[in-house]
């Protein structure tokens, strides 16, 4: 059983068929980093123009590398939500068209779910036992997530402002560092000391499980404004095609120490409140997912952290967004005969758990 599944939440068209759920016949993923770049961050409407430009090559490329025609699959998967609007509906009307004349099963999917089901296809050898906890986290989302039996979902904690990866970009920019800036940050981060400055640590009222970002980019701000920082933060500014030595040749120690003690405090309030989740729920795995997942410091504390349940990362490739996940989530759909029609329409705020 095939599945072609498309992804256009955001700023990357990807295609990927995937056999049984399980097997990976194929993944493409089209970036389109190089057109957000030189505005610091993703420009919808300029998104949407590149998923046109891309989803028909994007898709008949993903076919075939697996070898794979329109007639050998068995339904059409695609993002629904949440997500950027003209960026969803380039991949739901490109998915129709093609049910409406191959006679094609549609299958929507929640792209948060599918960070999670990324998770779920690699962990063959060791499968993740449920009850878990998901923590999913990127540039646009950082949600808690109680993953039952039978893959219903009850939310746990979520971002009360910014989203991680959002941090971290925003940070990166301000910094001069471009865009996106996380990945700069976590390759920057082991050259510093991470605790050289102190950031304080969000206290939330209410719901203890939710995050909040904003006050320490604000602390960030603070810091670089009572430093004269502006030919240092200019010159990274006017770097072509920077590689990490051109990055650290233009980075004094105190930015280092500073993005070293910015990352590791991100990483701190992450894991305290993944490990509380997994306590609180008896949890039997911690899932950790989303473009954040790919961050190297991350994974290296997660491994040295004192969990309470096994703990599984997606490898890179399927961190970051990509059509696979997409297939992987529905599969479990297929199975429950969750089909949808040709009236699915996008939703940018749709919600995954009840």
């Amino acid at each position: 059983m095939r599945i072609l599944a498309i992804e256009t939440s955001c700023d990357e068209t990807a295609a990927a068929v995937v056999e049984d759920g399980r097997r990976i016949l194929s993944s493409v993923v089209a970036s389109q980093m190089a057109t957000h770049g030189k505005y610091g961050g993703v420009v919808p409407e300029l998104a949407s123009r590149e998923h046109l430009r891309a989803i028909v090559p994007v898709t008949r490329l993903a076919l075939e590398q697996a070898g794979t025609s329109f007639d050998d699959l068995s339904a059409i998967a695609v993002t629904e939500g949440p997500g950027l609007v003209g960026s969803l509906l380039v991949g739901i009307t490109y998915a129709k068209s093609i049910c409406f004349a191959r006679n094609l099963p549609l299958i929507g999917v929640n792209h948060i779910e599918g960070h999670i089901h990324a998770v779920i296809l690699e962990s063959r050898e060791a499968p993740v036992e449920l009850p878990a906890v998901a923590l999913v986290v990127s540039g646009g989302h950082t949600h808690l997530f109680e993953v039952r039996e039978g893959f219903t979902y009850r939310l746990l904690g979520r971002t009360r402002d910014d989203a991680a990866g959002e941090a971290y970009d925003k940070v990166a920019k301000l910094l001069g560092f471009g865009y996106p800036g996380g990945p700069i940050i976590d390759q920057l981060a082991p050259h510093g000391n991470p605790r050289a400055v102190k950031f304080t640590l969000a206290h939330m009222k209410g719901n203890k499980l939710d995050f909040s970002f904003s006050g320490l980019k604000t602390a960030v701000l603070r810091w670089v404004e009572r430093r004269d920082l502006a030919d240092e933060i200019e010159a990274r500014r006017k770097l072509q095609n920077p590689s990490i030595e051109d990055w650290l040749r233009w980075t004094p120690q105190a930015t280092l120490d500073m993005l070293a003690s910015f990352q590791r405090t991100v990483i701190e309030e992450l894991l305290r409140r993944a490990i509380a989740s997994a306590e609180e729920t008896g949890a039997r795995a911690l899932i950790v997912s989303g473009g954040v997942a790919s961050n190297a410091g991350l994974r290296a504390a997660a491994r040295e952290a004192h969990l309470p349940c096994p703990f599984y990362f997606p490898t890179p490739a399927l961190s970051t967004d990509n059509a696979v996940m997409i297939a992987a989530a529905a599969f479990v759909k297929f199975r429950r005969g969750a089909f949808a029609d040709l009236t699915l329409r996008a939703q940018a705020n749709l919600a995954l758990a009840d």
